[in-house]
């Protein structure tokens, strides 16, 4: 359960007890799922990165209200400063917010760049969505069993309460699970044909919307071999 831990801050570990170091959902579940593509990783690092900002900016927010509470009283201060402005104060409001925004930006386009980043794959999936299942289909890869030469082509059904075996993940089970290859370039086109879904897999930071009539790509770079469970 903690083979990817030393991947994991610390921070998250004692702000958040419950935390899922799996690829499935669990009750009370707090923080992200293990990661399994490099654009897990960099969401769960820029989260985390901005949790420091925030914990900071909250104690300083907190800690000039209870000065002022303090000092600003009629009893600590029963007669007002009557002033208009103060150069310095506002020269340092605007200042540390803006180098604040700097820093929280600069690794945001990084990421938000490499999302979209799109290389040669070594394999396309193509994603069409139903009420209620869905369908796969290996483009670039051909059934020779049968002799169609045709793209392998499959539906994918969710099992019902009753099929489920014993520790079986209720409403994520399905009858025909898509194999993809790790330490490979996937390329995922996504559509749908009667109304519009969302094919997500918490662990790959992936969701993409499934709109009729349109196709999304997306890209994946699975590192490691699991078993994954998709959100609808």
């Amino acid at each position: 359960m903690f083979n990817n831990f030393s991947s994991r801050s610390l921070l998250s570990f004692f702000l958040f007890p419950s935390i899922a170091l799996c690829d499935a959902p669990e009750n009370w579940q707090l923080n992200f799922q293990d990661p399994a593509t490099p654009n897990a990783e960099g969401m769960i690092a820029f989260h985390e990165y901005l949790m420091l900002y925030l914990i900071v900016i909250g104690v300083a927010v907190f800690w000039m209200l209870v000065q002022s509470i303090n000092f600003f009283n009629a009893e600590t201060h029963p007669k007002s400063t009557i002033f208009t402005h103060s150069s310095v104060l506002e020269i340092v409001w605007t200042i540390i917010p803006a180098v604040i925004l700097l820093l929280i930006a600069a690794p945001s386009f990084t990421l938000l760049y490499s999302l979209d980043e799109s290389i040669n794959p070594d394999l396309t999936l193509k994603v069409i969505g139903h009420q209620w299942y869905w369908s796969y289909e290996y483009s670039d890869a051909i059934n020779k069993y049968d002799g169609s030469e045709e793209s392998i082509m499959f539906d994918s059904y969710m099992l019902p309460e009753e099929d489920l075996a014993l520790g079986s993940f209720r409403l994520l089970e399905v009858d025909n699970r898509v194999i993809l290859p790790i330490q490979k370039h996937i390329r995922v086109l996504v559509t749908a044909a009667d109304v519009i879904h969302s094919w997500a897999v918490p662990s790959f930071a992936i969701k993409v919307d499934a709109c009729p009539g349109r196709i999304s790509e997306a890209s994946l770079f699975i590192k490691r071999e699991g078993v994954f469970l998709w959100t609808m």
